[in-house]
C-alpha cells in the first residue's frame, strides 16, 4: 500500500493524518510518480486551516502541490517519460504522499545535477515569482521593490529579476540580509520608517525610485510603501492581498484574487519549472533549505510554516 497525508476537517495542523491508500494507476496522459521529496508551501497550511476557503470537505482531502521523484508507471499515450525517469511535479494536489498520479503537463525532467529536494522546492514558488515578474514586465533597467524577499517566492523573484537585468531592493528581517545580498539584492529591514529606509538605500546605491513593486508580505506597510514610491500602479502587484488589491488600484496574482490568471500567465507558471531546473543545473539559481522532515511529521511542518519558525524551504520525505 501507498501512504498519503489527508485531512477530513478544517482546522489546525493536528487534523493532518497519515493514511494508507491504494497504489494508483495512471490514466491516459498520466504517469505514476514515486515521491522522493515534497515541498511545503504556505498555501498548503492556508487551505488546511480555512484561511484560503475551498469547497466543503465531502471526503478526506489530499495535501501538497509540489514534489519530485521517479516515474514508476506510464499511462496510454505517454511518450515524454518512461519508467525510471526522474521528474519534478508542479501544482498537482496530493504530493504529501509516497506515490501520486500526475498529468504529464505538470512534470519537468529532473537531471542528475538537480536533487529531488531542489525539484520539489520549485513548483509554486518559482512559478509564482516567474509569472508575476513577467506580468509586470520586469527587465533591464527596472528597479524592483520586493517585499518579503527572503521567502521562497521572494528569493526566486530576486534571482529572476537580477538575471533579467533589474536592480532589486528587498525587504526582510536583519537575519536574512546576508542571504539577500548573496542573491544580488539590496536588503532593507521592514518596520516603521520603511519608506525612508528604501529611499536611503536607493540613494546610496545610486539608483532611481523603484519602477515596479511586488508584495509578498501582505502588510499595509508593504502596500503603502509601494504606492508612495512607484509611480505606475499598474506595475504594483500583490500575491497575498488578492481580495482587496483593487481597492488600492494595484494588481493581484492569485493570493485570493477574484481575477483569474490569464492563459498566458498560466503558461508562464508552467514554463517556470523547467526553466528553473535548467538554471540550477547550470549553477545559476539556488534554493535555501530549512528542515527536512519525514512525511508522517507533516503537521509539524505546518506548525513551522504558520509560526514563521524556520528559514528556508521545508521538505517532507516519504
Amino acid at each position: 500500500m501507498a501512504h498519503a497525508i489527508v485531512h477530513s476537517a478544517i482546522g489546525g495542523p493536528d487534523v493532518l493524518t497519515l493514511v494508507e491508500i491504494p497504489e494508483p494507476e495512471p490514466g491516459a496522459g498520466e504517469v505514476v510518480v514515486r515521491i522522493e521529496a515534497a515541498g511545503v508551501n504556505p498555501i498548503d497550511a492556508k487551505q488546511r486551516g480555512g484561511v484560503r476557503p475551498l469547497p466543503p470537505l465531502t471526503a478526506p482531502r489530499r495535501v501538497g502541490f509540489d514534489g519530485a521523484g521517479t516515474v514508476s508507471a506510464v499511462g496510454d499515450g505517454v511518450t515524454e517519460y518512461a519508467v525510471g525517469d526522474r521528474v519534478a511535479i508542479r501544482e498537482t494536489l496530493g504530493t504529501y504522499a509516497s506515490t501520486l498520479v500526475v498529468p504529464v503537463a505538470h512534470l519537468a525532467a529532473l537531471p542528475d545535477a538537480v536533487t529531488a529536494a531542489e525539484g520539489a522546492a520549485l513548483g509554486i514558488p518559482a512559478g509564482t515569482a516567474y509569472q508575476s515578474l513577467k506580468s509586470l514586465g520586469v527587465g533591464s533597467g527596472d528597479v524592483l521593490l520586493l517585499h518579503a524577499g527572503s521567502g521562497a517566492v521572494g528569493q526566486a523573484a530576486i534571482q529572476f529579476a537580477v538575471a533579467w537585468g533589474a536592480s532589486v531592493v528587498a525587504t526582510g528581517s536583519p537575519a536574512t540580509h546576508e542571504r539577500l545580498r548573496e542573491l544580488g539584492a539590496i536588503p532593507v529591514a521592514y518596520g516603521d520608517g520603511l519608506e525612508d529606509r528604501v529611499r536611503a538605500a536607493l540613494a546610496e546605491a545610486g539608483l532611481t525610485a523603484p519602477t515596479v513593486a511586488m508584495d509578498n508580505a501582505g502588510t499595509d506597510e508593504a502596500i503603502e510603501t509601494s504606492l508612495a514610491l512607484v509611480a505606475d500602479r499598474d506595475r504594483i502587484a500583490t500575491i497575498v492581498r488578492g481580495p482587496d488589491a483593487a481597492s488600492f488600484g494595484i494588481r493581484a496574482f492569485s493570493g485570493g484574487s477574484p481575477v483569474p490568471l490569464t492563459e498566458r500567465e498560466q503558461a508562464w507558471r508552467a514554463e517556470a519549472l523547467a526553466e528553473t531546473i535548467a538554471l540550477i543545473a547550470d549553477d545559476q539559481f539556488s534554493v535555501e533549505f530549512g528542515p527536512e522532515l519525514p512525511l508522517a511529521e507533516a503537521a509539524e511542518a505546518h506548525r513551522l510554516v504558520e509560526a514563521h519558525a524556520a528559514r528556508g524551504k521545508i521538505i517532507l520525505i516519504p
